[in-house]
């Protein structure tokens, strides 16, 4: 089969030797690169949002101490049992243990928020922080992760869309196990990587923007995360997405989730909104960043107040003793 002509204009794809760096016995997989630049970042922005709200920059590493590995069991768990079991489990699977070989590729992105968000929520409990607070602070940077994670796809070339005659059209290696091979070789396809990295950092500069205005109420910014990448990825699985995934009633199982991810973004930054709303009304003043200060300082106030009442019975009785010893010599 002829291959047709590639358009001047295109966007490559790297070579496979460039997927990975060899430092004598250790290779390094630039999917993980990006996938840790992106964590790197995150911990980054989130850490100066928290302080700016009265938090400690100590508190960002330790709840990602539990967030990270509860997010990268969750990724994996996405992708293998939801978006691609069939390569992973059956009597025709030459490798029973593929599905532990994360760095080949193979995450799911909801996976990890989902999963993240509850070890993040313990963590949050573990160390006495404000859980919607904390959220609000660290959710642009898990979009800017999530930017940069979507390079590791470029590397590995995967995740493409479908076939496209656009000046911006990727190129994949017809060579490639990933290329689908009822196209021809030199098939152009969709850059899905590339538009769901720019719509993630739009998103980053709109929740920034936001933030900023003081627009947002306490707990809005989590579900407006939500919202905002439910609505992104609900489109490219719509529209672009070819690579194999699991179908329910006939869609892709990503169309079901991302779908979900809408209704329950719009759901909650709406019910986020009201309880603001209703806290406000109520004339209470919002939690602080860091709950734990407030009980400690709480149980010094009322220690101390405990020791006043003391000091103060104590006054009581040595004047009630001292009157009768008065009233007795009085008497004599």
């Amino acid at each position: 089969m002829q291959a047709p002509s590639v358009p001047l204009a295109s966007i490559p794809s790297p070579p496979e030797s460039m997927s990975v760096i060899h430092i004598g016995p250790l290779n390094i997989h630039m999917y993980a690169l990006c996938i840790l630049t992106g964590i790197a970042f995150c911990l980054w922005l989130g850490a100066r949002r928290w302080e700016a709200i009265g938090g400690e920059k100590d508190d960002v590493y330790n709840v990602a101490m539990w967030a990270i590995p509860a997010g990268i069991l969750g990724a994996r768990a996405y992708h293998v049992l939801i978006t691609d079991p069939g390569s992973y489990f059956g009597p025709n699977v030459a490798d029973p243990w593929a599905f532990l070989k994360i760095w080949e590729g193979g995450i799911g992105i909801m996976g990890a928020v989902s999963v993240g968000a509850l070890g993040a929520w313990y963590a949050c409990r573990r160390y006495g922080l404000n859980f919607p607070a904390f959220g609000d602070a660290i959710m642009p940077g898990i979009l800017l992760a999530q930017a940069f994670g979507r390079w590791g796809n470029w590397f590995n070339q995967e995740l493409f869309g479908k076939p496209t005659t656009l000046p911006w059209g990727l190129e994949i290696d017809y060579t490639s196990p990933n290329f689908p091979k009822q196209y021809p070789a030199g098939t152009l396809f969709h850059p899905t990587f590339l538009y769901e990295s720019l719509w993630n950092l739009a998103g980053v500069a709109l929740l920034l923007w936001l933030s900023r205005k003081s627009a947002l109420k306490l707990g809005q910014t989590i579900w407006l995360y939500v919202l905002y990448y439910g609505i992104g990825r609900f489109f490219i699985e719509v529209f672009l997405r070819i690579d194999t995934s699991e179908t329910f009633l006939g869609l892709r199982v990503h169309i079901w989730t991302s779908g979900l991810l809408v209704v329950a973004g719009l759901l909650g930054f709406i019910t986020a909104g009201m309880r603001a709303r209703a806290r406000e009304a109520a004339g209470l003043e919002p939690l602080p960043a860091r709950l734990n200060s407030v009980e400690a300082s709480a149980a010094a106030e009322a220690e101390e107040d405990s020791a006043e009442q003391t000091e103060s019975s104590k006054g009581d009785k040595k004047s009630e003793g001292t009157a009768k010893d008065l009233s007795d010599s009085s008497i004599t």
